[in-house]
Formats: C-alpha cells, sequence, structure tokens
C-alpha cells in the first residue's frame, strides 16, 4: 500500500519540475514574461491541488443523516440501537 508522503511528494515533484526548469526552455521577445507565466501557473495549480487534497484528508464538515438513516446505518452495520435515546440528534 502507499504511503500517505507519496502522493504529495510526487505531485510537488511534477509540478516543482514544470515551475522551475520548463521556463529555460521559453523562447520569443518576450521570454521573461513568458517564463513568469509559466512559473506563477505551476505555483498556483499546485496550490490548488495541495488545498483540495488536503481538505479531502480531514474534511470540516460531515454529511447531516437525520434519525431514520442513522437507525438504518445501525442495523446495517452489526451495531443495532434498541432505545433512540442512545443516539443524541
Amino acid at each position: 500500500m502507499v504511503d500517505a508522503y507519496v502522493p504529495p511528494v510526487v505531485i510537488t515533484v511534477i509540478w516543482a519540475f514544470i515551475g522551475f526548469i520548463c521556463p529555460f526552455f521559453a523562447r520569443g521577445p518576450n521570454r521573461g514574461v513568458t517564463q513568469c507565466c509559466i512559473m506563477l501557473t505551476a505555483v498556483t495549480c499546485w496550490l490548488f491541488w495541495l488545498c483540495c487534497y488536503l481538505t479531502q484528508m480531514n474534511p470540516l464538515i460531515g454529511p447531516k443523516l437525520s434519525m431514520n438513516e442513522i437507525m438504518i446505518m445501525a442495523r446495517e452495520w452489526g451495531n443495532e440501537i434498541k432505545d433512540t435515546m442512545d443516539v443524541e440528534a
């Protein structure tokens, strides 16, 4: 199984390559502008990916379930709740 640190490291290496190595291949009269655009694109794409990845690892909000859904899930998972007072709403 893949360790938790592998995906962030791999994606970081990919975007680092795009942001630090690829700008040196830019050609044309506006070379500086092209290099800046490539670097900014790499940084913003990496930052967006990182934010999405981290929010999926530790979500701040979970699903809102009704009492009926909680009872069905408890029964299906083998933890049937006999009294509804055991569940805090």
